[in-house]
């Protein structure tokens, strides 16, 4: 089981998600009363959306993360999941994207922009040396 798929389990047990296909056409989506939260395109790339106000209040902690990739503007992020703690890392910023989402009354955001899938090029983390 793939890092992604152990991620999506968990995530379809949490009583707010509900699972479907990604709007975007690629992989598999949960998405909460509002709107889609979180879509998985591969058994390591996940984009996650956060809303730009979440992104602005916790910019400084993303762009630390060796896991996610932002692009200017967007409402998402792309996490890639490599280990175990970007799995917990996934869990607690699907948390931060459902508050945000509820923070926003439906309608008053800006229209739906797609995912970043096919936006953003993530190149592996180097594999420590086992010698």
């Amino acid at each position: 089981m793939t890092l992604a798929e152990r991620a999506l389990e968990r995530l379809q047990s949490w009583p707010d998600l509900s699972a479907g296909r990604a709007s975007c056409g690629t992989g598999r989506a949960l998405r909460s009363a509002h709107s889609e939260i979180v879509h998985f395109h591969s058994g390591r790339d996940v984009d996650l959306h956060l809303t730009v106000p979440a992104i602005q209040r916790i910019h400084a902690d993303l762009r630390g993360s060796t896991a996610v990739r932002l692009i200017p503007g967007s409402r998402w992020v792309t996490i890639r999941l490599d280990c175990d703690t970007d799995v917990d890392l996934l869990m607690s910023l699907v948390s931060v994207a459902l508050k945000a989402h509820l923070a926003e009354a439906p309608g008053t955001g800006p229209s739906p922009v797609t995912c970043n899938f096919h936006r953003v090029t993530l190149v592996p983390r180097d594999e420590p040396d086992e010698r």
